[in-house]
């Protein structure tokens, strides 16, 4: 394939394809000793796409955390 074509999808989305591959990696990990394997690979697969997205979408990393912790425990 085009080598211009894989760089302007990796423009795009490399924060996602970034998410996804480390949710990946890091559920095939805790697969050797976990339970549940095929869940905790699609559940670290989703929040890594969901994580990835946000970069893409040049979300701010502290309104982020705004979100999702209380207030004043990130600075």
């Amino acid at each position: 394939m085009d080598p211009l074509l894989f760089q302007e999808i990796w423009r795009a989305h490399s924060g996602k394809i970034m998410g996804v591959l480390i949710g990946f990696v890091l559920g095939l990990l805790i697969l050797a000793i976990g339970f549940f394997q095929a869940l905790f690979v699609l559940i670290c697969m989703i929040v890594g796409y969901v994580i990835g997205k946000r970069i893409d979408d040049k979300e701010d990393l502290m309104e982020i955390l705004d979100k999702l912790l209380p207030p004043g425990t990130h600075r």
